[in-house]
């Protein structure tokens, strides 16, 4: 199966003074970490949030492979509940040179278009920051095949690119 192209955008925030945060005011939105994160409710996850984009990378690790790597203390998840319910996610990793990764990010489709994103984005941003020690700095990155909001979302929050891409994703 042939990929499919896409432009990647890399983008950084350096300081948390940075952040331009928004959160929700709607009482039925909350943010929560999931520790001991199981490898099944990860991949009801990574597909409710990311089968609409592509999202292809997690699916074919093994249930051992993706088990060791929710174990490893770099990588953490928070779910977005809404009235209870999964709207979305975020993933971070941390790597070796100190800096802290939004790995993944989004919502449920039936979530989108209601302002919950700049709150989860808001959230990751702070619970990135929130490592110890201090990341060096936060980044992430979004490509052409993501939800169209997702870019603007990433510079309003105050992220800056500083890399772009022409990238194949999918293929085998």
């Amino acid at each position: 199966m042939p990929g499919i192209q896409t432009t990647v955008t890399y983008l950084e925030m350096r300081d948390p003074s940075a952040l331009r945060g928004h959160d929700s005011s709607d009482p039925r939105a909350s943010v929560v970490e999931v520790r001991g994160c199981t490898v099944s409710f990860y991949r009801y996850l990574y597909g409710a949030v990311g089968g609409q984009y592509t999202w292809v990378d997690r699916t074919r690790w093994s249930d051992e492979r993706l088990a060791a790597y929710l174990a490893d203390p770099g990588t953490r998840v928070w779910l977005l509940q809404f009235d209870g319910c999964p709207a979305g996610y975020y993933e971070l990793r941390r790597d070796d040179d100190g800096d802290v990764e939004i790995a993944y990010f989004g919502l449920v489709p039936e979530y989108l278009g209601r302002g919950l994103g700049k709150h989860l984005l808001t959230a990751a941003v702070r619970s990135a920051w929130a490592y110890d020690p201090r990341p060096r700095r936060v980044w992430l990155h979004t490509c052409t095949l993501d939800a169209p909001q997702a870019l603007p979302n990433y510079v309003a929050r105050g992220f800056v690119k500083y890399d772009e891409r022409l990238e194949v994703v999918g293929g085998e």
